[in-house]
């Protein structure tokens, strides 16, 4: 795929979100074939969105890393996004829904880095990267999918699109989380008081750090890595779950505390 068209296929992604265009993905023309072409598509749409205010690069989405997520997009690995810096929102947050295409709302256990993470110091696993989580919270993942009819995407059109992040919203962060079995953590999503989903920690591919620790060495495999401060979102813990106006939703996760979001 050539310079041009990777910058038409940012382009146009850029200027669809922006405009609210629902329902459809990239055009065959100008879709990546591939996975490796659809991260050089995402990476030139970060640089769209930070020139147009959106922030720096603050962390990162692991999405697709439980089962109920892939079979809800139909893509059976997992891929990543980038969550831009004005798009980190902490505690109970309102926002509102006319800033979105399509809101939905995802229940997350996020970490953040205490370190770099380059690649000589990998390749990286559940074990060796404990060491670089800080902290650990119980998070919201907002996604904006544009309405998308998820039957005409596979991988890299999910990639491309920076994997449908608009941003998160964060809990308490937890230090001392080094005794907590992340994996057999429970979690629940609430709205307007009912619980309309609920996981544990082990639905991300086994544990929360498997899905890290991939994260970091794609990034180290991109030329990029995992940067002391950074965000990352783990991985979904229900299926997604769509907000209208009035709604209020609410992420609980046991031992790490609670965030909440309101859509007005």
């Amino acid at each position: 795929m050539s310079t041009d068209a990777i910058e038409g296929a940012a382009q146009h992604l850029f200027q669809a979100a922006r405009a609210g265009d629902k329902g459809a993905p990239l055009p065959p023309d100008i879709a990546p074939a591939d996975v490796d072409t659809a991260y050089r598509v995402q990476d030139r749409l970060q640089s769209l969105w930070h020139e147009a205010g959106a922030g720096a690069v603050a962390g990162w989405k692991v999405a697709l890393t439980s089962k109920v997520m892939q079979e809800l997009v139909g893509v059976a690995q997992p891929c990543e996004g980038a969550i831009f810096a004005g798009r980190v929102h902490y505690g109970d947050v309102s926002l509102s829904h006319d800033a979105f295409v399509n809101i939905g709302v995802e229940s997350e256990i996020a970490v953040r880095m205490a370190h770099d993470l380059p690649a000589d110091g990998g390749p990286y696993d559940q074990d060796n990267i404990r060491a670089a989580v800080a902290g650990c919270m119980a998070a919201i993942e907002i996604v904006d999918d544009r309405a998308i009819d998820y039957s005409l995407i596979d991988a890299p059109l999910l990639i491309a699109e920076n994997s449908f992040n608009a941003g998160c919203v964060l809990g308490e962060e937890v230090t001392a989380w080094q005794n907590l079995d992340l994996a057999a953590l429970a979690g629940r999503m609430l709205i307007n008081g009912e619980v309309v989903g609920q996981g544990v920690g082990g639905d991300a591919l086994g544990h929360p750090l498997v899905p890290l620790a991939w994260l970091a060495n794609n990034l180290n495999q991109r030329g990029t890595m995992l940067r002391a401060g950074d965000v990352v979102l783990t991985g979904s813990i229900v299926a997604t779950k769509w907000l209208q106006p009035g709604d209020h939703m609410v992420t609980e996760v046991d031992g790490l505390g609670r965030t909440s979001l309101t859509v007005t």
